[in-house]
Parts: C-alpha cells; sequence; structure tokens
C-alpha cells in the first residue's frame, strides 16, 4: 500500500520528466563547457543518486515563480525526496503576492514555521531552490532591509531561470508596480546588487537558452554568468527548466556534497563576449565556493 502511495504521489513529476526526455537524442549545440552534460547522462546519475540517498546538511526551501500555486516547488519536493534521506523539504508559493516585500515576509514565515529559530535577525540556515520569480525572492530575502529586518539565512541559493538582473517580459511589459521592478536595472534591482559583495552564501544560477521570459543575460546578477543549458524538451525553455533533469543533477549533487557537474568559472552565453566585470565576479563566486 505504501509503494502504490508513493508511486501515486511520483506521478506528476514522472509524467513531465518522461516527456523532457524523449527529446533527449535531440539536444541542439552549442554545449557548455562548464556544465557538459547531456540529459542522458543526467538521467543516468539520478538513478545511481536514488539508489544510494545522502542526508544533508540543511533543510531545503523550494520556492516556486510568478503565478504558480504550488506546483513547481512540489514536483521539486518529490524529486529531491528521491536522492535525499531524512530531509526537511519546505515547499512555498509566493505566484499571488502582490509586492516583493509580501514575498520577503512568505518565505521566512514558511522558513521559522517548518524550522523555528531563535535568532531575532536570522531565520535557520537553508539551502534554496528557486524557480523563476523564487530565486530573485530568495536574494532579496537574505538581503538587509531596515523596513523588514528579519533576514532569510541561506547556505547555497540554486536559482533556476530567476530574473536575477531583470526579466524581457517584464521590459516589454511589466503591467504593475511589482513587474516593473523586475525590469532591467531598476531601483529595486540595482539596490540589491549593492547588496551582493557581503553576502554570505553560494549563488549557483541556472538558464536554458532562448528563454524568451528572462532572457539568458539577466538570469545571474550583474557581472556573472548563469550556467546555461541548449533546449532539450518539447516545453518552452522557460517551463522546463524547472523539471530538467541536467539542471536538477547538478544540485542534487552539490546538495548531497557530491562534485558538481557544473564548474566555476562559468562559460560566457553563446556569441557573447566576456568582460572584464564577468571574468571578476566569477573569481569572486569560485572563493565563495571554496569556503563552502
Amino acid at each position: 500500500m505504501k509503494t502504490l502511495q508513493r508511486l501515486l504521489r511520483a506521478v506528476p513529476y514522472l509524467f513531465i520528466v518522461t516527456a523532457t526526455l524523449t527529446t533527449a537524442s535531440c539536444a541542439t549545440e552549442p554545449s557548455n563547457p562548464s556544465f557538459p552534460l547531456t540529459s542522458s547522462q543526467a538521467h543516468t546519475a539520478i538513478q545511481q543518486m536514488q539508489s544510494d540517498p545522502k542526508p544533508l546538511a540543511h533543510p531545503i526551501l523550494l520556492i516556486g515563480g510568478f503565478l504558480d500555486p504550488n506546483i513547481a516547488p512540489d514536483l521539486q519536493r518529490i524529486f529531491f525526496h528521491t536522492v535525499t534521506c531524512n530531509a526537511k523539504l519546505i515547499p512555498v508559493s509566493i505566484g499571488f503576492c502582490t509586492s516583493f516585500a509580501e514575498c520577503r515576509q512568505k518565505v521566512i514565515a514558511a522558513v521559522d514555521a517548518a524550522c523555528p529559530s531563535s535568532d531575532p535577525i536570522d531565520t535557520t540556515e537553508v539551502d534554496v531552490v528557486g524557480v523563476s520569480l523564487g530565486g530573485l525572492v530568495a536574494r532579496y530575502a537574505a538581503a538587509p532591509d531596515p523596513t523588514h529586518p528579519r533576514r532569510l539565512k541561506i547556505a547555497r541559493l540554486f536559482s533556476i531561470s530567476g530574473p536575477q538582473s531583470g526579466s524581457k517580459l517584464a521590459e516589454n511589459l511589466g503591467f504593475t508596480d511589482f513587474h516593473k521592478q523586475i525590469r532591467p536595472n531598476s531601483s529595486f534591482l540595482n539596490s540589491l546588487a549593492t547588496q551582493d559583495s557581503s553576502a554570505n552564501y553560494i549563488l549557483v544560477p541556472y538558464i536554458i537558452l532562448n528563454d524568451n521570459i528572462i532572457d539568458p543575460r539577466y538570469a545571474a546578477p550583474p557581472g556573472q554568468t548563469a550556467f546555461w543549458l541548449p533546449e532539450d524538451s518539447p516545453l518552452p525553455p522557460h517551463f522546463a527548466a524547472p523539471i530538467d533533469e541536467r539542471i536538477l543533477a547538478d544540485i542534487a549533487r552539490r546538495l548531497r556534497g557530491e562534485t558538481p557537474f557544473s564548474h566555476f568559472p562559468a562559460a560566457p552565453l553563446p556569441n557573447l563576449k566576456p568582460t572584464s566585470a564577468a571574468n571578476s565576479i566569477d573569481h569572486v563566486a569560485i572563493k565563495r565556493i571554496e569556503r563552502g
């Protein structure tokens, strides 16, 4: 009976991942030299991890994106449950929040409820997997804000298709003040960027090429480059990324304390020349990872 219940809970994840794998042999060039992983290799790695689940150092906070009623966090909760043992998984939806302040409060409240902390400023330390807007929300929730002094304490932030430097869609639309804050070079994003040098966590951003909602150029904070991957799914890149086995396998390895498939410095985006700033920030990222 318990086996059947586990299978039923896994059906949504298995269905979507199966759809992704049907096009695994159709991956397009270019490949990323800093993330040289195919879907087939990722699938094999995931099977190996599932056969030997590992305990984790921190709880995992799973944050969904805009208008997501908790679909992505729940799918990822199912996945990470299969590659870990006794892990505390905290899914939270910020899909219908109307401000970054509301998102911050909701995320911090979810961690405090699941893992209470007596610290008046910081929550219990967590690893975060943030999808789309969820990745940016986590970065903001960890930054100092005098109007909202309580902060999210992060060990590692895995941002999947997150608008860390803006959003192409918000740049073209931005139909509310909330979404206008996600436009490239907005006062909100520029202010948040000034806090990055004092951040004590590791940020690992991911993006699939041709994401027309975020734009791969905006998937990492200013001066950084996200770990990009070629399209490998019938789904649009932005919606394929949260369940892409290449990304999930890399995150799982990092969470389990194993050698990841991606490595810093992240390779420049195809057809874009690296800047001196990008090289400089990548070295900062390397030092943070070495400390971690």
